[in-house]
């Protein structure tokens, strides 16, 4: 009889651990990427009473409950955040701690600090790859991932242009002959911009037309000789010489005014296999262009978008790749040590994590701009809350009743 307060003592202790992990799961209702925690009751050694036979068998109570972590998918929402990322299907950002331990973690509320390393909300620094030189090497192992802040993206000189333009086959070759013009904004290596002009003239040559290509002199030292030549069209209106193959006008710009860099600027006809000019009986016009060179820009914003990728966009709207987030993959995820800040630490039955980018190797992806919810269902846990304390309430009767009756037996002998 005496061993049912044991029994009992047990089972209220363990219903009071399940009751903290129920609290604990409560408590982080609203915190992003956490991921809820269920007990799991097992009962102690039994006794058999008689003979031995196992006719009669009295346990010994329940053991201490295991806590299991559930990795399922949280509900992923959109968030205001440019830095906020979610995980979609299995995985983990990789993050370092202060003391240089690597962890593993589900939240994503990312922010950036004044030198740039993209951190938690807790100050723990995300791992990944950063673009160096213009190149990304996601074959690297992983390192702190620093993104540019407040940085000036220099000038890119323009090596190469084109226009996407239609000549009109109806043209009168004169005299005068019909001319038809267009300039595009080109940069040297300084930045600063230029204005190459066009210039098509409609040859007494059926189905050809003359072009010069011209810079200001306002911009040089001594003027720059005109490019000239002429394109053909064939019975179609299609462009046949120059053919795919070239060669192409180039201008070669020396003696800049404001002391650039010379600058040789190629003119390209073609679009890969298609040319970029047409004659069809239009009104001559131009439908694109376009050009390889930028002026130096400042950061505006820096972004994650989805799979990871850091993106940073200049003040001369262009967009560039700033960096990759590192994911962790880890087969048996439930073995992880919480150790909080949202994070897991590896323990000893924990499988050796794989770690690369989103998307591959099995790992899930990551989307930009969201957060993913916790998993903690609260009807679930208001549900176990009353079912653990309906068990505590009944193990403490039975502490009750045992003492009863021990203490009837006790004045049996009185």
């Amino acid at each position: 009889m005496f061993t049912s307060f044991s029994t009992a003592l047990s089972a209220l202790s363990a219903h009071s651990t399940g009751i903290d992990v129920v609290g604990n799961n409560l408590a982080n209702l609203n915190t992003p990427g956490f991921k809820t925690s269920v007990v799991s009751f097992y009962d102690l050694v039994t006794q058999s009473l008689g003979a031995g036979l196992g006719e009669t068998q009295v346990g010994f109570g329940v053991a201490r409950p295991n806590t299991i972590r559930q990795f399922s998918q949280g509900a992923i929402k959109s968030s205001s955040g440019d830095l906020d990322v979610a995980i979609q299907g299995d995985g983990f950002l990789v993050v370092k701690e202060k003391a240089g331990a690597i962890v593993y973690s589900r939240g994503g509320n990312l922010q950036v600090d004044k030198i740039g390393n993209l951190l938690t909300s807790t100050g723990q620094k995300v791992q990944g790859w950063t673009t160096v030189a213009g190149v990304l090497n996601t074959n690297a192992p992983p390192a702190d991932l620093v993104i540019p802040v407040g940085s000036l993206k220099p000038p890119i000189t323009t090596t190469e242009f084109s226009l996407d333009v239609n000549l009109n086959a109806a043209a009168a070759s004169g005299p005068p002959p019909e001319t038809f013009s267009n300039s595009i904004e080109v940069f040297d290596s300084l930045g600063v911009s230029h204005v190459v002009t066009v210039t098509f003239t409609k040859n007494a040559t059926a189905n050809v037309w003359d072009y010069s290509l011209s810079f200001p002199a306002s911009d040089v030292t001594a003027p720059v000789a005109a490019v000239t030549g002429s394109v053909t069209f064939n019975q179609l209106g299609q462009l046949i010489a120059p053919p795919v193959t070239g060669p192409f006008p180039t201008i070669a710009v020396t003696g800049l005014a404001d002391g650039a860099a010379d600058m040789n600027i190629t003119w390209q006809f073609y679009n890969g296999q298609n040319p970029r000019l047409t004659q069809y009986a239009q009104p001559s016009a131009i439908s694109a262009n376009q050009q390889n060179g930028s002026a130096a820009a400042q950061l505006v914003r820096v972004g994650i978008g989805n799979g990871g990728l850091v993106l940073a966009q200049y003040s001369n709207g262009i967009q560039e790749v700033a960096g990759q987030l590192a994911m962790a993959s880890i087969r048996n995820p439930e073995s992880l040590l919480a150790v909080g800040n949202n994070s897991y630490a590896l323990s000893a039955r924990t499988a050796l994590p794989a770690i690369g980018a989103p998307g591959t190797g099995g790992r899930g992806n990551i989307v930009g701009g969201a957060i993913e919810n916790s998993t903690v269902d609260i009807a679930r846990e208001f549900t176990n809350l009353i079912i653990l304390q309906r068990g505590y309430q009944a193990n403490a009767k039975v502490i009750t009743t045992v003492d009863e009756l021990s203490q009837e037996t006790i004045n049996l002998k009185r």
